[in-house]
């Protein structure tokens, strides 16, 4: 589906105890304060929407934090026994899907936050800088390897999505130890920072990084075929400066929208 500024894959939501979903507890404090914090920023924002607070490890540090937390949480059972954990503080907790969830509805500068499981980071990303009311940062707990290819110079669509969107960088490193239970892999904490100008390339981009990206390991040429002949492809490969022999991951976005306009 697509919504706001750019498009949004379906899917599902947080971390916790509850394996269906996916969900592992992150224990250690000094972590959590340390999320919190790269939210935080120099505090020029005050109200904070944290994405699946589940059992209020990280919503603890955040409400230190923030004049306002927004708790979006998609387990009832969850949602329901958050505020008991919190009493008398600014929090508002809604039982809802992060990927339903109207950010029309925050009226006042915001960031966002969360822990957020493996299985689902591709959609939660792209719907958070999709949005039309941007927030003013992003941080984000995540595996470790996804963070990694975010920032990568070996490119992906979801790399090419958050860099055409947004500043991006790689925060602490999080071993699977701290968590409860213990994934299978470490996590990392990603900052992304939107660019209030919106993205740098139309969208209609996309639809030539998607056909590139059907088959990553295949020369870049063969799998754009459908847009040109071989010999008019060529061309423009060499009008741009692309090697014939690039693969997907070897361009960047503004090599995708040089070749988009050729075409």
């Amino acid at each position: 589906m697509v919504g706001g500024r750019g498009p949004v894959i379906s899917g599902m939501r947080m971390v916790g105890t509850n394996k269906a979903l996916g969900q592992h507890w992150l224990k250690n404090r000094e972590i959590l304060n340390e999320i919190a914090s790269l939210a935080c920023g120099a505090g020029d924002v005050k109200t904070c929407l944290e994405i699946g607070p589940g059992l209020g490890t990280l919503t603890a540090s955040l409400l230190k934090r923030f004049d306002k937390v927004i708790a979006v949480e998609y387990d009832q059972r969850l949602a329901n026994n958050l505020p008991k954990s919190f009493p008398g503080t600014n929090l508002a907790v809604v039982n809802e899907d992060i990927l339903t969830y109207d950010f029309e509805k925050i009226t006042d500068p915001y960031v966002v936050a969360g822990n957020i499981p493996y299985y689902i980071t591709s959609p939660i990303i792209e719907k958070v800088l999709g949005v039309h009311n941007l927030p003013k940062r992003v941080v984000l707990l995540m595996q470790k390897e996804v963070a990694e290819r975010i920032v990568s110079q070996k490119e992906s669509v979801l790399s090419l999505m958050v860099k055409n969107r947004a500043k991006a960088y790689i925060g602490p490193t999080v071993p699977a130890r701290e968590f409860t239970p213990p994934p299978k892999v470490d996590s990392a904490v990603i900052v992304l920072e939107p660019f209030s100008q919106g993205p740098k390339y139309p969208d209609e981009v996309f639809r030539i990084i998607k056909m590139a990206f059907v088959a990553p390991r295949k020369k870049l040429i063969h799998n754009l075929t459908g847009l040109k002949s071989k010999d008019e492809l060529t061309r423009i490969f060499d009008q741009v400066g692309i090697d014939l022999n690039a693969r997907p991951a070897d361009l960047h976005l503004k090599d995708y929208y040089d070749i988009m306009v050729l075409c």
